[in-house]
Parts: C-alpha cells; structure tokens; sequence
C-alpha cells in the first residue's frame, strides 16, 4: 500500500457521516469509531488508524482543487453500482455513471460522484478486458 490513511475535511460531521456510511456500504467499507471532532473509515475488523477520516472543519472545509480524486476499491461491478446509486440516493452528486472507462483499460468499471463537501469520488473495479 502506498498511503497510510486519508483525511478529508468537511463542513458538518453528522452531514457527512451520513452521506458515507451510506456511500461506503456496498463497498464493503464502514464507519470504524467516532470522536467529537473526526469519523474513522475502513474494512470491517480493520485495526490500527482508519484509511479514511472525515475531520470536522466548520465552515473552513475546502476540496482539493481540480484534479484530486479519492479513487475506492469496489469488489465487484454490482458494489460500484450500489456506490453510485447510494451516494447520489444520499444527496451526493453524479460525476460518471457506472460504467468501462476503456480510455484508462478495457477492464476499468467505475463511477464517479462528488460527495457534500465537493469532494470527488470514485468506485473502481479492474477486471480482466473481456
């Protein structure tokens, strides 16, 4: 793994705490713990520091510029399917419909939205082209 973890700031805890609990299930990723100030995401019986945390930054939270995307892991095409509907289900909005992206490889599966705070997301499946 090239990163440890990633901490994304966002305007309101409980907001966005809601959108990915929601955005992250069909993936197969859920809310480890909770503080005053931050949510911990993850794999199910993950230990050590959650791979992602929302931290709460009030009105101060900004998205990276253009350019920067969080790209997720899906185990199949039916969890990015489930990513997608969910997220926008949840009030994020649709940046890519699930589908091949055959300009990044024949075997690319993802959707693409952007959660409350503008963040973008992806949900990506490799597969074998075929």
């Amino acid at each position: 793994m090239i990163f440890d973890h990633l901490s994304l700031g966002v305007a309101d805890l409980d907001r966005a705490a809601a959108f990915y609990d929601a955005a992250l299930a069909p993936l197969g990723y859920l809310r480890l713990w909770r503080s005053t100030r931050a949510v911990g995401y993850g794999p199910e019986h993950f230990q050590g520091e959650a791979p992602l945390a929302l931290i709460q930054h009030g009105p101060d939270a900004r998205p990276p510029g253009p350019g920067f995307h969080l790209a997720l892991a899906a185990p199949s095409r039916d969890a990015v399917d489930r990513f997608h509907a969910a997220a926008v289900t949840a009030g994020g909005l649709d940046e890519g419909p699930p589908g091949i992206r055959a300009h990044y490889d024949p075997g690319y599966y993802a959707a693409f939205v952007r959660d409350l705070d503008g963040h973008r997301l992806e949900a990506v499946r490799h597969e074998p082209p075929g």
